[in-house]
């Protein structure tokens, strides 16, 4: 079994999405919200899936002063998000400088001290994950060392482990081919699930409302909890497809 964590901050203004709370009528509050919503459905994707959820946070101390609230406050503020999904996840504080360093540490710490076979690693960003792609991986990680799931830009979705890698700068962009190099550094080989969106830029989310929109009309599946705050809140893609607010 994959154990697939799911790095969270907290969903706090102008630390998360912070492209998308500059570039997007939303305001930094709004992000935050919209933030938590994306992480109660990778939250409930792990679940339905054949994975094994951890709730990977970070902590007050590891995050910029100015997001700072107290010791505590960060888990506890993503325990209230995961809590409407599920009842008993397991969490772990995250443990590095930069999200290489938090992932990297995650994924050898479960692969040498807790002897898993396997690491995913996601993040909220990646709503658009469903259990398929999740079991997908779960499948090819069996004969190969490292699965990625390509998005656009050269970035990544997800990422499963069998073997440790250099995580040293292994997210830098494209992440999709620095993390190719490193596992063939390691004399290992890499195997792709397919391209899924991802919600980190104006435009992603953009796409993204686009794509849960027209899924609603057609009553094909949608990130739940994200469909409900866009519809919450009025989101829509105008004619040129520039972000707008109801009202």
């Amino acid at each position: 079994m994959t154990t697939i964590a799911v790095l969270v901050d907290p969903p706090r203004p102008d630390l998360v999405l912070p492209d998308i709370a500059e570039t997007t009528p939303l305001s930094p509050e709004q992000c935050g919200d919209l933030y938590a919503a994306m992480t109660r459905d990778v939250v409930r994707t792990i679940t339905t899936s054949g994975g094994d959820l951890l709730v990977n946070f970070r902590p007050d101390e590891s995050l910029p002063e100015s997001h700072r609230r107290g010791e505590g406050t960060a888990e506890t503020e993503i325990r209230e998000v995961v809590s409407s999904v599920v009842d008993d996840a397991r969490f772990e504080r995250q443990v590095g400088e930069t999200f290489a360093g938090r992932a990297g540490n995650t994924a050898s710490h479960l692969l040498d001290a807790e002897e898993v076979q396997s690491v995913g690693v996601l993040t909220p960003e990646a709503v658009f994950t469903a259990r398929q792609q999740v079991d997908a991986a779960a499948m090819k990680i069996r004969t190969t060392e490292t699965v990625l799931g390509p998005t656009t830009d050269g970035r990544v979705y997800y990422a499963a482990f069998r073997e440790e890698i250099d995580f040293q700068d292994a997210y830098a962009h494209p992440a999709v081919e620095s993390l190719t190099d490193r596992t063939l550094d390691m004399g290992n080989d890499v195997d792709f699930l397919a391209y899924l969106p991802v919600v980190e830029t104006a435009t992603d989310l953009a796409n993204a409302v686009t794509t849960i929109r027209t899924r609603q009309r057609a009553g094909s599946r949608v990130p739940e909890s994200t469909a409900a705050w866009l519809d919450e809140v009025g989101l829509f893609a105008d004619a040129d497809g520039d972000l707008q607010l109801d009202g």
